[in-house]
């Protein structure tokens, strides 16, 4: 190979403007964002060059295929994080792989395995919450989705642990500032769950934008050199963030030129590098002036071509297949798990009793609910923006968030049930279900810095809250007093969501807080539905709603999912995975904080979240009694094992999600008082109870010292069981690890 083509391997390049010129002129080795026209001719100009090297097709499938024309599109990540379910998770990331291998793409930027922390980050909703441990779970299945049987698998994709790391512990929110963060706490808390992923043989990790103790992650030789692939004996392959070399020029101003950013990037071994097109020039000057060594550049090379090689691509350049697409995009069985997802996504806040509506409707054989023998008809008023709004239920990364220009309106609308959608076809016959939209939430003007970042990426423009609107909120008044109950379906919209959309406020904006208080006047029962990317501060006349259904973002069946639980015919099973604050001000608000501050509140607020870490009712009620444990005193190679009785005293059917957390009682290094090492879910019967056996490594139970070593120490710990991360929901049983 020529160093130009052994450079050119090395670009992943945006193919939206054509690929004639990265295939002919850069010997591009990846493309991503490569509309289905591009791919095809990418794949016909790749044939057509002197070494005939295949091309990486990558795309960002984030919870389904995201710019795929009619494609299955599942809830976010953080949506899937809320049914606390791993093999479900796997069962969504084995479904779209199949979908996205058919199209000829062979590598999907996901899972975000990034920690929540502060709920302004524009991307909370592509993470899996607040906890590395339950990260840790849901990310692990979701690369064993992708990655099926391995590389030999034609219906498998290369998975990405993303952002390696610290990436969200952002200042003040905002996306990509620099991360205030040391070595020790990434090691507590941020990089178990990217060492778990890396152990299992996940293929590919992207690193982060940002820069720790002033050093881009792109560069930093201690996380790429010393821990990835030093300790943790990574062999994967490494791929930069969007323009992660060129940034260090025009943004961080860390190098001069792209010829020494181009150097600093090979030095650090750095293979795939993602949407910088001056690095083809920049390194080929590197090499020609000594910055670098031409078998820098080779050992990147030889890591790509060999996971061309374990694909089979010289094979089989796994094109496009067109008889397979029909078979599998969008399938009935596909529907099933997203409807299954859905369903289990969401989470139950508060209820009065007024849910299930109506009481004891059961399902008919057509779905639609079947309501008890002379029950008279109700009337629902489904009322606020987020009720009809396909695009805010699918969320960010699916089409109508604006990344793919082949897709400007986003996915077929029919193949999305909204939730008015949803309680139109599953309400009893001879129910009435009315509409209103009752608020707007936003327009959007251009950044007045320009509509374009200095490396020709279009800026977000910024958002206007929508003044509240005296007409709609009076037609969705009316509504709710002609009806026997309110749904008002508010949140966030996709331009509030993502990369470089990370939000001052966490309120609701535009003119919904005006709508539920008005509709809160209207003594009508108000059920609530946050459909949202991320944890919203909601306004009292929400928090004293008849009751609080989280939705997150639930994807194409959430409409669906919704009417159902609402209406009694499924019952809630989600758990949050993230904990939701009274007021911004509080952030963060996670539950795993380290102890030691003067007193727990503010002078004028307390820091107790509004709605915490591991909470979700049932449509029953659920004790937990007798917390045993088998031996009091164990050693560093034991298991813990205990026993706690789950009791349903009430009369639908529950599924818990028994919760073990542990609080290492006085530790050598400041710690959290109490972190969650293992989880349970089990079916309890209406009026029945379960014995619930639970086993912990005495292993597990570690903190990171002063020198940064992850160790248990001997001493007292508290085994805290429950079924949320609330100190008084949980009981308590003392064991001592022994030295």
């Amino acid at each position: 190979m020529t160093l130009p083509e052994k450079v050119g391997q090395m670009l992943q390049l945006d193919a939206r403007d054509g690929v004639g010129p990265l295939v002919e002129d850069k010997h591009v080795g990846s493309l991503l964002h490569a509309s289905p026209e591009n791919v095809l001719e990418a794949h016909r100009l790749t044939d057509a060059t002197r070494l005939r090297i295949p091309l990486l097709v990558a795309e960002d499938c984030i919870h389904g295929h995201s710019f795929w024309v009619g494609a299955t599109i599942f809830p976010t990540q953080l949506g899937m994080a809320a049914t606390w379910d791993p093999d479900l998770v796997e069962r969504v990331a084995r479904a779209t792989a199949v979908e996205v291998a058919a199209t000829g793409i062979h590598w999907t930027f996901s899972p975000v395995l990034c920690i929540a922390r502060d709920l302004r980050w524009g991307r909370v909703d592509e993470t899996f919450g607040e906890d590395p441990y339950l990260i840790g779970e849901l990310a692990s299945a979701m690369v064993r989705g992708y990655q099926g049987g391995g590389p030999g698998d034609p219906t498998g994709i290369l998975a990405t642990a993303k952002h390696f790391a610290g990436y969200s512990e952002t200042q003040g929110g905002r996306d990509a500032s620099e991360a205030d963060i040391s070595r020790r706490k990434l090691r507590s808390w941020f990089l178990p769950p990217f060492e778990r992923v890396a152990r299992e043989g996940c293929a590919t990790f992207m690193l982060g934008y940002q820069s720790m103790d002033g050093v881009p992650v792109t560069v930093n030789g201690w996380l790429l050199d010393e821990v990835l692939r030093g300790e943790w004996g990574y062999t994967g392959t490494l791929v930069t963030d969007w323009d992660n070399v060129g940034r260090m020029v025009w943004e961080q101003h860390i190098q001069p030129d792209h010829v020494h950013a181009a150097a600093a990037a090979i030095r650090a071994g750095n293979d795939v590098v993602m949407t910088t097109p001056q690095f083809f020039d920049g390194a080929l000057e590197a090499v020609a002036r000594g910055l670098v060594e031409e078998s820098a550049v080779d050992a990147a090379v030889r890591r790509i071509l060999t996971l061309k090689v374990s694909l089979g691509l010289f094979e089989d350049p796994r094109r496009p297949d067109v008889a397979r697409q029909e078979a599998v995009i969008a399938s009935a069985g596909h529907t099933a798990v997203n409807l299954d997802v859905a369903r289990r996504s969401l989470v139950l806040l508060t209820n009065d009793g007024t849910l299930p509506l109506g009481g004891d409707l059961v399902p008919g054989p057509d779905g639609r609910a079947v309501a008890a023998d002379g029950s008279l008809p109700r009337t629902i008023a489904v009322v606020g923006p987020n009720a009809d709004d396909d695009h805010s239920q699918l969320g960010d990364w699916a089409g109508a968030s604006g990344q793919a220009d082949w897709l400007p309106d986003g996915h077929p609308r029919e193949m999305t049930t909204t939730v008015l959608d949803g309680l139109r076809e599953h309400a009893p016959t001879g129910w009435t279900v009315t509409h209103a939209r009752g608020a707007d939430v936003l327009t959007s003007i251009p950044d007045p810095a320009g509509e374009t970042f200095p490396d020709g990426q279009p800026r977000p423009h910024l958002v206007v809250p929508a003044a509240p609107d005296d007409a709609l909120i009076a037609e969705a008044v009316a509504a709710a007093r002609d009806a026997d109950y309110a749904v008002a379906v508010v949140g966030d919209r996709i331009e509030l969501v993502g990369e470089g959309r990370s939000t001052a406020t966490l309120e609701l904006v535009g003119g919904q807080v005006a709508l539920l208080d008005a509709l809160a006047e209207t003594g009508t029962p108000l059920v609530v539905v946050v459909i949202a990317s991320k944890p919203l501060v909601l306004p009292a006349s929400a928090r004293d709603a008849a009751a609080i259904v989280w939705a997150a973002n639930p994807g194409m069946r959430g409409g669906q999912a919704v009417a159902e639980l609402v209406l009694g015919l499924i019952e809630p099973t989600g758990r949050l995975p993230i904990s939701f604050a009274e007021h911004a001000g509080q952030q963060p608000t996670y539950y795993n904080q380290v102890r030691g501050q003067h007193g727990d509140h503010y002078a004028d607020l307390t820091q107790r979240s509004a709605f915490a870490f591991g909470e979700g009712l049932s449509y029953t009620t659920v004790e937990y009694t007798d917390l045993v444990l088998d031996a009091e005193v164990v050693g560093v190679e034991d298991v813990l094992r205990a026993r706690v009785t789950v009791r349903n005293t009430g009369a639908r059917p529950a599924r818990e999600t028994v919760q073990v957390y542990v609080s290492d009682l006085v530790t050598s290094v400041t710690w959290a008082d109490q972190e969650i090492k293992a989880y349970r879910q089990v079916d309890v019967a209406a009026g029945g109870s379960v014995t619930v056996d639970l086993e912990l490594p005495v292993a597990d139970c570690t903190l990171v010292d002063a020198a940064g070593r992850r160790v248990v120490e001997p001493g007292d710990f508290e085994l805290r069981v429950g079924p949320s991360s609330r100190a008084e929901a949980l009981l308590r049983a003392r064991f001592t690890v022994k030295s």
